[in-house]
């Protein structure tokens, strides 16, 4: 099957279903990642996710990995450390320190990340746009200064939050993060959170496969409705605990 090599402002890609039967996801290719291209893409079930020789590889997954908000499952563990250990979780407080500190993540098997300069500068664009969000997890430090230690960002369109990445700098900060922002974008509308790809550490959290066919008739009726709160920059929850307050 021939793969489109998309030039700017051409968004047909191939029918993403069919491209996952016939290759292996892969919808398109094109030499720019503008923000109308990626709003474009996501619409449709659609991402990119690397980029080679200056050209940039839009795929499309299936079954689709989902979490249902209602759904989230905090684990003993967990929940444990919620109660008991200090943090601050925020939203858009610093959407390029997460993104930058996302692309540093080692990743076994691979030289490098996929999160080029590139893919950070269209995210921020997105960012600025109201289109991506990013969530913190501070912890405080010896000092009582909050200290960033984990986060992660994605695309929101109407009532579906497309995750895209996380970071840990020290232990349990991505999953606190997640945990707390779960709760914060089902109250700010959304509907469903597009987890892409399954893995353990979703699944802990209460993450399902779902049929491709299912998926884009959620991204059909979802994409379309406004967020019934917007996601401003805020605190999403904060745990001083006995460790006292930073400030």
């Amino acid at each position: 099957m021939d793969v489109p090599v998309l030039l700017p402002g051409d968004f047909n890609y191939l029918d993403p279903e069919l491209a996952v039967q016939m290759s292996d996801g892969l919808v398109g290719i094109s030499g720019d990642l503008q923000a109308e291209r990626l709003l474009a893409a996501y619409r449709q079930g659609i991402f990119p996710w690397f980029a080679e020789q200056g050209y940039f590889f839009w795929f499309a997954v299936a079954p689709r990995t989902v979490l249902l908000p209602p759904h989230l499952h905090i684990g003993r563990s967990l929940a444990k450390t919620l109660r008991h250990k200090a943090y601050r979780v925020t939203v858009n407080h610093d959407f390029e320190a997460v993104i930058a500190a996302c692309a540093a993540v080692p990743r076994p098997g691979q030289d490098g990340t996929w999160i080029t300069p590139e893919f950070q500068a269209a995210y921020t664009a997105l960012h600025h746009l109201g289109h991506a969000h990013s969530f913190e997890c501070w912890y405080p430090d010896r000092q009582g200064s909050w200290q960033l230690a984990g986060g992660f960002y994605g695309v929101q369109i109407g009532r579906l939050f497309y995750g895209e990445s996380m970071f840990a700098a020290a232990a349990d900060a991505s999953k606190i993060a997640f945990a707390c922002a779960v709760p914060f974008l089902a109250g700010c509308g959304i509907e469903l959170i597009d987890c892409q790809q399954d893995t353990r550490h979703l699944a802990r959290f209460g993450s399902e496969p779902m049929d491709f066919s299912a998926f884009q008739a959620a991204l059909r009726r979802l994409n379309a409705l406004p967020l019934e709160t917007a996601i401003l920059p805020g605190t999403v929850r904060e745990n001083p605990c006995a460790a006292g307050q930073a400030t």
